[in-house]
């Protein structure tokens, strides 16, 4: 049973790239840059799709198993060097902070889930703003397999100190509908990140945002307040 199936729920996970952070397109930008620089030419569409992913399994989701692996880190590396350009300047989504901060006003655990390392969670986090309201918090680095594996969210669940249906994900990609759907753990979708609802419902959305701002006006009567039916 998830917690949209009559619990009612006592943490929000909450993924951060495209989901609190507009960094999608970004991340796409220079994820093709970096295939670029490696003599690869990837359709910026592709990339766009793959992006939730960790680089750990976006790189052989796009160029296949019977690529040259030694190009792995090289392209990893460039992909991490040329974003990195951007930390400064990172925006956080219309009401990401204000939506952590009403879910936490209701007594919920907010725990960040994201597949990125340390240092671009840390650029995002100072973006968003609101570190006094974020219980836990749990990146790429701390796990063997990225989304769309269970690893993160179920990271996350141990970080929040709650079972699966006790909690509430939301994520903006269908990789955090899947890995959250695999954990057992109700998901919960924006679309900020540029996929479509009927995408995201295919692959196990429970409800659907435009994005953060959304969200926060309609949290009285989302999923991430109960107890549902």
């Amino acid at each position: 049973m998830s917690a949209a199936q009559g619990t009612s729920p006592r943490a929000v996970l909450f993924d951060v790239d495209g989901t609190l952070v507009d960094t999608n397109y970004l991340h796409a930008v220079t994820w093709w840059e970096a295939f670029r620089q490696a003599g690869h030419t990837v359709p910026m569409p592709d990339i766009h799709r793959s992006v939730g992913m960790g680089a750990d399994r976006l790189i052989g989701h796009l160029l296949g198993d019977q690529r040259d692996r030694d190009q792995d880190a090289r392209i990893s590396t460039a992909h991490k060097v040329l974003y990195a350009e951007y930390f400064p300047r990172l925006a956080a989504l219309p009401g990401a902070a204000d939506l952590l901060r009403a879910v936490a006003g209701k007594g919920l655990r907010v725990v960040l889930a994201s597949s990125a390392g340390g240092g671009e969670l840390a650029a995002m986090r100072a973006a968003i703003d609101a570190d006094d309201v974020i219980g836990a918090a749990t990146s790429g680095d701390d796990v063997d397999a990225t989304k769309p594996a269970a690893d993160l969210v179920e990271q996350a669940l141990r970080r929040a100190g709650v079972p699966a249906d006790e909690a509430v994900f939301v994520g903006d990609t269908v990789w955090d509908m899947k890995a959250c759907g695999k954990a057992g753990v109700a998901g919960v979708a924006v679309r900020s990140g540029g996929i479509a609802e009927e995408e995201l419902v295919e692959a196990g959305a429970i409800a659907v945002y435009e994005g953060p701002a959304d969200l926060l006006a309609a949290l009285e009567r989302s999923p991430l307040v109960g107890p549902r039916a």
